[in-house]
């Protein structure tokens, strides 16, 4: 079962009992919030992500049990952990503060996964909404419980990043078996979606979070769209709302050289919006 099919009644009685509350005053006492809060997720019949992976923490309970009532997976071992927690408020704002591509590398790995299109095949998730936990530095709690269920990773080090990391891949057996990346035409200043393009993942570094496929009239590229700080090299790049290839180069005081074409010109990094950094190029021989 997993997090979106739990029982709220359930999981809360889990959860109280973890911390040896018999009242929801208790707990709303404990992690800082509105008691109607807790009467909200009863009614929506669905606990925060964030509260489960707090308990999970605070407690030492199994995530597992807490969710679902089991004990199959061991996701949080304190008692061998070298690192020590907050609790209450100080471990919640540790967990918020430890979001955005920190977090998503960690689950990358637990999953044993290369890239973030692996990830969203797996849980339906868009390339899009995975960069957005990127650039706003998000905490995507429910992927973090579901990672934790799914692959017995340590749930310390997945919401923090302290403690065990797994000496390999926990659990690699649902992960997807495709190469595929998001396929666009670079036309006229605009980047058009023609479906999705084949490769061999070897072609794909680790490093690599937003991979897309790139069709020019001659050349082609793979580009990473995760990619957001300027850097010397090859770039997609919106100016004034157009998409370019150009050739960037650092200056400093936080300026930018850049080459399109038979153009050079010099430019702040804030007037130039990063699409993407080119990191494969494949030209036509014939």
């Amino acid at each position: 079962m997993g997090i979106e099919q739990a029982n709220a009644d359930l999981v809360l009685e889990r959860i109280l009992a973890s911390y040896g509350f018999t009242m929801q005053k208790e707990l709303s006492d404990k992690l800082d919030i509105a008691r109607n809060n807790i009467s909200g997720w009863l009614q929506r019949n669905s606990i925060p992500a964030g509260v489960i992976l707090q308990c999970s923490l605070d407690t030492g309970a199994n995530v597992n049990w807490l969710v679902n009532g089991e004990l199959e997976k061991s996701s949080l071992d304190l008692a061998s952990s070298k690192s020590v927690l907050p609790t209450g408020k100080k471990l919640y704002d540790l967990i918020v503060s430890s979001g955005g591509k920190a977090v998503l590398k960690r689950i990358l790995e637990a999953y044993g996964f290369n890239t973030q299109k692996q990830l969203g095949d797996l849980l339906e998730i868009s390339s899009g909404t995975m960069s957005a936990w990127v650039r706003r530095d998000y905490f995507p709690g429910d992927v973090v419980v579901t990672c934790a269920l799914d692959t017995g990773a340590n749930l310390q080090w997945l919401a923090t990043g302290q403690g065990a990391a797994p000496a390999k891949p926990v659990s690699t057996a649902s992960k997807p078996q495709s190469g595929k990346m998001p396929k666009f035409q670079f036309l006229s200043g605009e980047l058009k979606a023609i479906g999705e393009w084949a490769c061999d993942e070897s072609l794909v570094p680790a490093t690599i979070t937003d991979p897309i496929f790139v069709v020019g009239s001659k050349t082609s590229w793979i580009i990473d769209r995760g990619a957001k700080n300027f850097s010397n090299g090859l770039w997609f790049v919106a100016i004034d709302g157009a998409i370019d290839l150009c050739d960037i180069t650092r200056l400093p005081g936080n300026r930018l050289s850049i080459k399109t074409g038979s153009t050079q010109y010099e430019c702040d990094v804030k007037d130039v919006e990063p699409v993407g950094v080119v990191f494969l190029t494949l030209t036509k021989c014939h």
